[in-house]
């Protein structure tokens, strides 16, 4: 088995035919409180992403990966690092889920894979992740896999 699966899901690098599934992910306006987003991107825009994508993490200090099903490939979500400090070890995660996969235990499978990555082959000491407090549905996904509440940025 690849380091970046388990038996129902595998994390993999973004392809230029994922343009279509980014853009829709990255343009829904609910999901730009979390992710500093202010403005929708443009195809245009997500295509020269997609050209970069092939920097590794120690040069772009940041990791961004397709949630797949295993069996189909089909796109269910992304899952990112970010804020990476090879010289700290740590960096910062997010996730997010197509809406029919959501409280069916992709998000627990996804987050598990990447922090066993993040630990055991990059060196990491510490993930970290930003969630609005009334987020409930994250909160307790990210508890159940032992990250711990640290503090409240107030005002934020």
């Amino acid at each position: 088995m690849n380091i970046l699966e388990n038996k129902d899901i595998k994390l993999r690098a973004l392809e230029p035919g994922d343009i279509e599934i980014l853009y829709k992910w990255e343009n829904n306006e609910e999901s730009w409180e979390v992710s500093n987003t202010k403005a929708p991107f443009s195809r245009y825009i997500l295509k020269m992403y997609l050209e970069n994508a092939y920097k590794d993490i120690y040069e772009n200090k940041e990791l961004r990966l397709v949630i797949a099903q295993k069996e189909t490939d089909e796109p269910i979500g992304l899952i990112d690092l970010f804020d990476f400090d090879s010289h700290n070890k740590h960096a910062g995660v997010s996730i997010v889920l197509t809406e029919a996969y959501r409280g069916k235990g992709y998000g627990k499978d996804a987050l598990s894979v990447l922090m066993d990555y993040s630990f055991n082959e990059l060196g990491l000491h510490q993930l970290y992740s930003n969630v609005l407090e009334d987020n409930s549905v994250s909160i307790r996904l990210f508890e159940s896999l032992g990250f711990e509440k640290v503090g409240l940025k107030k005002r934020w």
